[in-house]
């Protein structure tokens, strides 16, 4: 589907680290590849164990896992929202993603020289954070300017409602809040759909830690934490350290052997790439066959039509109905389609059903 998540952080804080430590996530998930588009731009698989287990009851010719794409955005400095250092580059490459991985330093490390000096990793959040707003700011009060004339004068209703959900928003910046927390319903975030507020896209946060702090995290992730409570994002924990050493392993085996060591169940890159999976609102259904085993991504909350046209555009043209077998009744039944069709598990669902994380669909069409 061709969405991004963008990778941002001040200096020295992991960020490049774990973008490298992604190119090696091949190991991690059944050695699916990973490739470059650009040399900022990573095309990252996706782990699911759904799809590993479905292969193997399968025993396909071809295996297809999904995939998303992570770019490691240019550094950022103070004065970024006036274009100083790479600023501009900083912030066309977020504007161009659908959401933003925000790596914090959680460490203290005298081998690692911070930025600005100690780690503090609240400031260091509001630093992008203040930079971020600013230019969201500045392209409120560039629209504002265009129709404030029109809404002033009464009697255009749609300019008039614009102004005032604009307000809403700049005042909200001008309290030093993001976009995506502003009170704003859901509805009227469509007035600002055209100039791509930079805080009005999804965060997650990635505190990345010392080792002895990678299970249970330390006072940094705390503060972190209770920093970012109001904004209904995600506060993931991960060591780069750790990720560097695991992607210097050779095979998928030794990978493991170091998580069980360290008593993680998977590696932090995993975690990453499945947060950012969520982050972008995806979900995935499967189709199954001895040809391909593959794995679609939707977003969350399409139609049966809708899911078939990311297969083909005319699957959702010529959509008839949609056979439908949940995930853990394809295991039970070890694949079997006589099986799951005996036991009443294969559902016939029409154009209104809404696709479930986890269904193997097959599509009924004609063109």
């Amino acid at each position: 589907m061709g969405l991004q998540c963008g990778i941002v952080g001040l200096p020295n804080v992991g960020k490049s680290t774990l973008f490298n430590c992604l190119s090696n996530a091949k190991a991690q998930a059944a050695n699916f590849p990973f490739c470059t588009i650009e040399p900022n731009v990573g095309v990252i698989t996706v782990p699911d164990e759904r799809l590993t287990k479905l292969v193997e009851i399968v025993e396909p010719k071809n295996v297809v896992p999904n995939v998303i794409e992570i770019v490691d955005i240019a550094g950022l400095v103070k004065g970024a929202s006036k274009g100083e250092g790479l600023g501009n580059q900083f912030l066309a490459n977020i504007r161009a993603t659908n959401a933003i991985i925000h790596v914090l330093r959680c460490f203290d490390n005298d081998n690692v020289i911070h930025v600005d000096g100690s780690v503090d990793p609240i400031r260091d959040k509001e630093i992008i954070d203040t930079e971020l707003q600013l230019k969201d700011l500045d392209s409120i009060e560039k629209k504002i300017s265009k129709i404030e004339k029109m809404a002033k004068t009464g009697g255009d209703k749609e300019a008039k409602k614009a102004f005032d959900v604009l307000t809403i928003y700049r005042n909200h910046l001008l309290e030093g809040k993001s976009a995506r927390t502003a009170p704003v319903a859901e509805e009227d975030k469509e007035y600002i759909q055209d100039i791509w507020l930079l805080t009005a896209k999804p965060v997650l946060y990635v505190c990345n830690v010392d080792e002895a702090s990678v299970t249970k995290g330390n006072a940094y992730v705390d503060q972190v934490k209770a920093a970012v409570k109001d904004e209904n994002a995600e506060v993931l924990i991960i060591s780069a350290q750790i990720e560097s050493e695991i992607a210097q392993l050779e095979s998928f085996d030794e990978r493991q052997m170091f998580l069980d060591d360290l008593g993680l169940a998977e590696s932090g890159v995993n975690k990453l790439i499945k947060a950012a999976y969520r982050l972008l609102n995806l979900a995935t259904y499967f189709t199954a066959g001895v040809q391909e085993v593959r794995a679609w991504t939707i977003t969350r909350g399409f139609t049966a039509p809708q899911a078939a046209s990311v297969i083909h555009t005319d699957f959702e043209k010529g959509f008839i109905r949609a056979e439908v077998i949940k995930y853990e009744d394809y295991v039970k039944y070890d694949g079997s389609e006589a099986a799951i069709k005996e036991a009443g598990k294969l559902a016939i669902e029409g154009k209104t059903y809404i696709v479930q994380d986890g269904d193997i669909m097959h599509f009924r069409f004609n063109v």
